[in-house]
């Protein structure tokens, strides 16, 4: 796995390292010593899979508040999505800083989310499946979001929303 630093502190793009030969390719998606190489602790306890019907859905923000913070290893492994991360840790240099990320099943990138980070994506195809990896187990009651459009932030996401939850679309906005 190559691991590209993004200008969020801790966050990265992984790519992978195909083992190519006539039947195809051979990739390692996940290794916790090559992670710890690179200074990153996780060591996931679940696996969410998010199926996603249509076009421009977006999920997102969503966080979990302290001390049940959640690192993620998202990927899409079917279709095409713009993944966005959002630094609201309050002792970070990049606190309020975005980025937003494609990730597809063909260019096979995947993106580190640190604990304290909000996350959300908006599908680009129909029928569009995201596969994250969780540091933490998930706890009711303790989830939360931030409105996908606050002006805050001024995330620039690629595509007009179609399909929104009641909820995300109700999440406050930051400050």
């Amino acid at each position: 796995m190559e691991f590209i630093e993004t200008e969020l502190n801790e966050a990265y793009i992984i790519e992978l390292e195909e083992h190519v030969d006539e039947r195809g390719f051979f990739a390692r998606t996940f290794c916790v010593n090559e992670f710890a190489e690179e200074g990153i602790d996780f060591n996931p306890v679940q696996r969410n899979l998010s199926y996603n019907k249509f076009k421009h859905t977006l999920r997102g923000m969503h966080y979990q508040e302290s001390p049940y913070e959640e690192a993620k290893l998202v990927s899409c492994v079917r279709g095409s999505m713009y993944d966005v991360i959002i630094d609201i840790r309050e002792d970070s240099t990049t606190l309020d800083k975005w980025i937003g990320v494609e990730l597809t099943a063909s260019n096979r990138k995947m993106l580190f989310v640190p604990k304290g980070f909000a996350h959300g994506f908006l599908t680009l195809e129909d029928d569009t499946e995201v596969s994250y990896l969780m540091s933490d187990f998930y706890k009711p009651g303790v989830g939360r979001g931030i409105k996908w459009d606050d002006p805050y932030f001024n995330i620039k996401w690629p595509a007009e929303v179609s399909v929104i939850s009641d909820k995300d679309r109700n999440w406050p906005t930051y400050k």
